[in-house]
């Protein structure tokens, strides 16, 4: 169990310590203490102590020490998920519970609206993470229900005053944008922007699993330091992916095979945006003798003899 000691994960904590040994599970909890705030390893300590309390077994501080890249909330979010990683790893738990609500999943969806994101972003968060190990177990609970929760409970959550800072994004679709649309449109605006999600994460998965069929399809042929191109005359072409073949594609598709062919090639899937691949979808429908298309981690996408290639990027 994640726990930060805010109304969600407090009221998910709780009902975790009721009903694991019930289900014959163990369930244990470890609180990230960011050290962003004055005072934050005393909370953490003072939460752990309520963890305890719950039921749960055994209960870890895992202070953290927070970079700069991505911005204060994305680099906070990496040492935090790289630390519950490492303590799932070495408890051997079988999956950490994070109390993600409805609320959340429709700030997250608007947030995906604002900057313009595909089908994947606006599909939210998922209930279950790719890999298994991370479920929201309260997607569909609302943020007030979780208040009751720890108020029946007698529970006092921590209010983290990053939660209502301006500063951040979120904290402003929160307190201005999510309200501005309940009182336009109606009390049901969150189920509704949650409810997209989830049609949206069913169309991801299929088209996902289509440009994995396609990736499967192509094998290993866009292999790093292995792309050969000969002469016309001599024969035809070693290694690439055929141009015709990514061509014939539907654009929705094509454009999640070449993301995953750039990330099977050394790209950093978190700084493959969707300007890179439509300059390398470029390079198939929109093909007038230009060069290639530099990416990040060193890779440069170029096409060559009517096959699309990715290589290490040359020195200017």
């Amino acid at each position: 169990m994640a726990c930060s000691g805010g109304v969600d994960s407090l009221a998910l904590a709780a009902a975790a310590g009721f009903e694991a040994p019930r289900a014959g599970l163990r369930a244990g909890a470890i609180t990230v203490d960011h050290g962003l705030q004055d005072g934050s390893a005393q909370r953490a300590v003072e939460l752990a102590g309520t963890l305890r309390g719950l039921g749960l077994a055994p209960v870890e501080v895992a202070p953290v020490k927070v970079g700069t890249r991505g911005g204060p909330e994305a680099a906070a979010r990496t040492a935090r998920y790289a630390a519950l990683d490492e303590a799932a790893t070495r408890l051997g738990a079988v999956a950490v519970l994070l109390g993600h609500t409805l609320d959340d999943q429709a700030e997250t969806v608007l947030l995906g609206l604002a900057r313009g994101s595909g089908g994947r972003s606006l599909a939210g968060m998922a209930p279950v993470s790719a890999n298994g190990r991370y479920r929201r177990p309260l997607l569909a609970v609302d943020r007030a229900t979780t208040r009751a929760a720890c108020t029946a409970e007698g529970l006092v959550p921590w209010t983290d005053p990053h939660n209502s800072d301006p500063a951040f994004t979120r904290v402003r679709i929160r307190q201005d944008v999510l309200p501005a649309l309940v009182a336009a449109l109606g009390p049901g605006v969150p189920e509704a922007l949650a409810r997209t999600a989830e049609l949206l994460r069913e169309d991801a998965a299929a088209l996902d699993g289509w440009a994995d069929a396609v990736v499967a399809e192509i094998g290993g042929v866009a292999e790093i330091g292995k792309a050969r191109a000969a002469e016309p005359d001599d024969g035809g072409v070693d290694g690439g992916v055929d141009i015709e073949q990514l061509a014939g594609l539907p654009l929705a598709v094509r454009r999640r095979v070449l993301r995953k062919l750039a990330v099977a090639a050394g790209c950093p899937a978190g700084d493959l945006f969707a300007v890179h691949i439509r300059a390398i979808d470029a390079l198939i429908t929109d093909w007038h003798g230009q060069h290639g298309i530099d990416l990040p981690g060193g890779i440069a996408a170029v096409r060559r003899y009517g096959r699309l290639w990715f290589d290490p990027a040359q020195p200017a």
